[in-house]
């Protein structure tokens, strides 16, 4: 096939870690793309084979323009916070955010629409039994804002199902992967390459960046519709995570225990330095709960869908990652 038979792709979000790697891929891929900015295109490899239009999710006309000639979207753009004064945000961007997109593609007649949920919006803290594409939000397996934005938003995409909209969901856990270390997950790799000291023995999963795109561009390609699948390569305590990434840039390991009743005192201090500074806080109520609960995913139903599909091992992913960030900020 050549290019001029291939399908035209948007991507929104293409500045963030999901959104740069699925870029990436789908351009080494030979695949044509498009993707929106707000301000400034990023930059990252191969950024410049892509068709870059200004835009914005909130913005309906420029959605309208976007979409012209395009058969398949993949719908990365959101926000990550876990800061309770981020409420209002949170639900404009990713809840009316995703319903623009979900009216703008029926209107356009998409072909397939692939959309980057999380498994917030499953109510991940669930320490009685694994968590499965099955189970759905509620305030008692919920512990953040953010969660039930992204569940809400995720019912904006089964209503444009129900519509007609060819769609599919996938909800990562944690991913791990090289960008901007200062934003949402990545700052992990920051933490510990500056000897943060502190850890837990909290349980999640954790999946390569990689690992992500590669899903999605799959059940992009396939017949499957309709159907959500956890994205998750691994379960791992966040301190053999941590561990592992201080191998990766040869740092000293965290050292410190957190424990339930030092996290509570931590994100209260932090609460209260935020009114003082009106920086926002390093750690919130959610963010020191969730690193305390041990939460297994179950990831069996993407293998099932694609049988094709393998995750990469943690520790291979890491050694990765780490030479990735290396070269990034020219780390030593």
């Amino acid at each position: 096939m050549n290019l001029d038979e291939q399908r035209n792709i948007l991507v929104t979000g293409g500045s963030g870690l999901v959104g740069s790697h699925l870029i990436q891929l789908l351009v080494q891929q030979n695949k044509k793309v498009k993707a929106l900015y707000r301000n400034t295109i990023p930059s990252f490899e191969y950024a410049d084979k892509a068709e870059w239009v200004q835009g914005d999710i909130l913005d309906i006309l420029s959605l309208e323009e976007a979409l012209s000639n395009v058969q398949q979207v993949y719908h990365c753009a959101a926000m990550v916070s876990f800061n309770p004064k981020d409420k209002a945000a949170l639900h404009t961007v990713n809840i009316e955010g995703t319903a623009n997109i979900v009216n703008a593609c029926l209107d356009a007649g998409i072909e397939k629409l692939v959309y980057v949920s999380s498994v917030s919006a499953m109510g991940r803290i669930r320490e009685d039994q694994p968590v499965t594409e099955k189970m759905k939000w509620s305030a008692g397996t919920s512990n953040s804002v953010y969660g039930k934005t992204k569940y809400l938003a995720e019912m904006e995409v089964w209503r444009g199902v129900g519509e007609g909209l060819n769609a599919v969901i996938i909800n990562p856990t944690i991913i791990l992967g090289a960008a901007d270390w200062t934003k949402s997950s990545t700052a992990i790799f920051k933490n510990v390459y500056n000897e943060f000291p502190w850890y837990s023995e909290g349980i999640t999963g954790f999946v390569d960046v990689a690992d992500v795109v590669k899903a999605m561009t799959m059940l992009m390609e396939s017949n499957i519709n309709g159907e959500r699948f956890i994205v998750s390569g691994e379960d791992a305590t966040y301190r053999n995570l941590l561990n592992l990434i201080a191998k990766g840039f040869g740092k000293k390991p965290p050292y410190k225990k957190v424990t339930p009743f030092l996290a509570s005192l931590v994100w209260r201090a932090e609460k209260l330095k935020s009114i003082f500074t009106g920086k926002k806080p390093l750690i919130t109520k959610e963010t020191a709960r969730t690193a305390q609960a041990k939460v297994h995913f179950d990831n069996s139903k993407l293998l099932q869908y694609l049988p094709s599909f393998n995750y990469q091992p943690l520790e291979q992913s890491i050694q990765r990652i780490c030479a990735e960030f290396k070269k990034l900020y020219k780390l030593p």
